[in-house]
């Protein structure tokens, strides 16, 4: 088998969607296909660019043309001239998101959360509820601030089931309403992070600058949507050593 051929047989068995950490991880388990070169991952990355097989719908994340309208039916939308701006491709962009951070956090062993009102949401081939790690947030704090917390788009929890980072995922809405709640958050040592699009860093870095947000300004970062997708494949990849140093 062509290692073209492997990873559309791949990307098949994964129900006609993957990302390429997915294609990391399973790719290579196609007995009858060699990958005889010393950088096999950046050839799966080559053949998902550029096989008329394949197509993009997210950064990471391909296709099989084949299989288009099963998979948009599915909600898993790729952004077009005829639908950007839609409620449902910014639905997606955002689940797609938290659904990477989830995976990321699970990946370096913590414990992760999302909102009960998405845990239904579709990442692919499963919901956001089966990537959590609780059922139900844990009660680290009062009740008032815990609740205030459970509305977060996805939370890293460390050992002892205290909060390690926060993430607010902005497509569309605005972002002073995460740095809000960020705000109300802040007594917990905690990273702070807000994920977007590379083209809304510098309405994150203005707004952040506000009076309003001093005490909490050096604690938040900003993370792109490209830099998360990256470090979601760096993480698979590392995942697959035997020691990580």
């Amino acid at each position: 088998m062509k290692q073209h051929e492997a990873v559309i047989e791949t990307m098949a068995r994964l129900g006609g969607v993957a990302t390429l950490g997915q294609l990391y991880k399973e790719v290579f388990k196609i007995a009858d296909c060699t990958w005889q070169t010393k950088t096999p991952l950046a050839t799966v990355r080559r053949i998902v660019q550029t096989r008329k097989e394949i197509y993009k719908i997210k950064p990471g994340l391909y296709g099989l043309s084949a299989r288009r309208r099963d998979i948009e039916a599915r909600g898993i939308l790729a952004e077009t001239s005829e639908n950007k701006g839609s409620a449902a491709v910014a639905d997606f962009g955002h689940t797609y998101y938290q659904g990477l951070l989830l995976l990321v956090g699970k990946l370096k062993g913590l414990g992760c959360w999302s909102p009960n009102q998405d845990k239904n949401k579709m990442f692919l081939n499963s919901n956001l509820g089966a990537l959590r790690t609780y059922e139900s947030i844990p009660r680290f704090s009062y009740d008032g601030l815990v609740n205030r917390s459970a509305t977060v788009d996805v939370i890293w929890f460390n050992e002892r089931h205290m909060p390690n980072s926060f993430f607010e995922v902005e497509d569309h809405s605005d972002i002073q309403n995460s740095l809000i709640k960020f705000n109300d958050l802040q007594d917990f040592y905690a990273r702070m992070v807000i994920v977007s699009d590379a083209t809304r860093r510098r309405e994150y870095e203005r707004k952040v600058k506000y009076s309003s947000f001093r005490d909490i300004a050096g604690r938040i970062a900003f993370l792109a949507y490209g830099s998360l997708v990256e470090q979601y494949e760096r993480a698979v990849s590392l995942s697959k050593m035997e020691t990580v140093l």
